[in-house]
């Protein structure tokens, strides 16, 4: 099979699993504030929250109905900003939010991190396939092409 048909089979079902993995995410942060609680304070918290789950479930419908450079760049942002939420929250702090530092071990959290890496990764890898688009890789042979090239005919 040639490369490039294999990248485009590969490609094509990695926005899929991305889209599970925002899920995951939204899934995750939904357990972490007691789901529809809306109980997290500071209110900027309760409002990062909201986003970040807002933001997951749309950047999966984008994944699966439009897997465009937006929708990775957002599935990026997706992983990033609750990664980055679960740094300062347990490290520096936040200002008046004290609930998660220290707390680096906290299962929930462990597993988040896990889950928004996967999804970091997987993005970051669909941004930087090459398109047909760019230019920068040739378009897969049909199946007569890749025959001609195996059994040609007059040469010899």
């Amino acid at each position: 099979m040639p490369l490039s048909v294999h990248s485009a089979r590969r490609r094509q079902h990695s926005p899929g699993f991305a889209a599970a993995l925002c899920v995951v995410i939204t899934v995750i942060h939904l357990q972490d504030q007691n789901w529809f609680s809306f109980s997290k304070t500071p209110g900027y918290v309760q409002v990062g929250y909201v986003l970040l789950e807002v933001a997951g479930l749309v950047t999966a419908g984008l994944l699966l109905v439009r897997p465009d450079r937006a929708a990775w760049l957002l599935a990026a942002g997706v992983a990033l900003g609750p990664f980055i939420g679960y740094v300062l929250s347990r490290g520096p702090g936040l200002p008046g939010y004290t609930d998660d530092k220290g707390a680096w071990g906290e299962p929930l959290g462990v597993v988040s991190l896990i889950v928004e890496g996967l999804l970091l990764v997987t993005a970051l890898a669909a941004l930087a396939a090459p398109t047909a688009r760019d230019g920068r890789t040739a378009p897969a042979k049909t199946a007569a092409e890749t025959s001609a090239e195996h059994h040609p005919i007059g040469r010899h």
